[in-house]
This record gives structure tokens, C-alpha cells and sequence, in this order.
């Protein structure tokens, strides 16, 4: 069931929660005066990692720096096996 944020001019922002079918409020249940439903930030839930600073990643690793370290591997064992098949 949704939350919805409210205001009165008497009393201030309310949240009320409701069903989504309901109608809005038209009085504020405190004081009975007028009310306006206004549109709030979402709550949001970040899951997973790699949303926070703290998550543990490699450090000194950059984006693309384990692909060149395995193509500069690589090309050196060639070379490797390619000097050992020579001699």
C-alpha cells in the first residue's frame, strides 16, 4: 500500500497511507481544514553491489586495465613458445 505525502496550511506535511483505488484526502484529520496531496521522492533501495563507496573492488585496478594485462601476457608467452620452438 502506497504512502502518500499531504499538506495542510494549519498543520503542515502529513503522510497518510492508502490504496491506490482510494480518493484523496479532502480534509486533514487533525484540524478538519483543507488539504492538497503533493508529489514526494520515491524511496528507493539500491541492491546489489557497486552502488556504494565502501564496496571492495581491486585496488589501483582501472576499467580495462586486467584486459591489457592479459593481452600483454599472452603476447609474451607466444613469444616464449616461439623462441623455445626455434631453438
Amino acid at each position: 500500500m502506497p504512502t502518500y505525502l499531504y499538506e495542510c496550511d494549519e498543520c503542515g506535511r502529513f503522510e497518510k497511507m492508502q490504496s491506490i483505488k482510494a480518493k484523496p484526502l479532502q480534509r486533514c484529520p487533525e484540524c478538519g481544514s483543507e488539504v492538497r496531496r503533493i508529489i514526494g521522492s520515491p524511496g528507493v533501495i539500491f541492491k546489489g553491489s557497486g552502488f556504494y563507496c565502501t564496496d571492495t573492488r581491486n585496488k589501483g585496478a582501472t576499467p580495462g586495465s586486467a584486459d591489457s594485462k592479459k593481452a600483454t601476457e599472452s603476447s609474451g608467452d607466444s613469444s616464449k613458445e616461439a623462441s623455445e620452438k626455434a631453438s
